[in-house]
């Protein structure tokens, strides 16, 4: 597993119509794609996962593709593991170590927890008090069903 993560990106702020064969047409002049993972909730966000064949690939993909504007939304695409992205030139998101006035370090880590299974009479918000408790970090949180 731990070879797969540097060859996968995350890519945020999908429109919620979105096909599996447009995420190809986006990144494929980036390389092999190996794997797509389209994930619509009920409720946005729509985000998807893309794994590389090469981890240069990944890089150009995040590089060609982070703050590209798609059906008049900008894109979001990183490491889906987190770690500190390759910079990009067309960057002006703001937050998150890019020039706010040093509110975020530029090696914040991100990572993404899965939980899947849960009975239906667990609430996300006992989740995120767990987790809190948990960690010494500062922590965000996204539903996804």
């Amino acid at each position: 597993m731990s070879d797969r993560l540097p060859r996968t990106i995350y890519v945020g702020n999908l429109p919620s119509d979105i096909r599996e064969s447009e995420i190809d047409d986006l990144f494929y002049k980036y390389g092999r794609i190996v794997d797509i993972e389209l994930k619509i909730p009920p409720r946005p966000p729509v985000y998807c996962v893309v794994e590389f064949e090469d981890v240069r690939d990944a890089e150009d993909a995040i590089r060609g593709r982070d703050g590209y504007k798609f059906d008049g939304v900008c894109l979001r695409v990183e490491l889906a593991h987190g770690g500190p992205r390759p910079s990009s030139s067309n960057d002006r998101r703001g937050g998150f170590g890019d020039g706010d006035g040093g509110r975020y370090s530029s090696s914040l880590i991100y990572y993404v927890v899965v939980i899947r299974g849960l009975p239906s009479s667990a609430s996300w918000q006992d989740l995120k008090e767990e987790a809190k408790e948990e960690s010494d970090e500062d922590m965000g949180f996204s539903l996804f069903d």
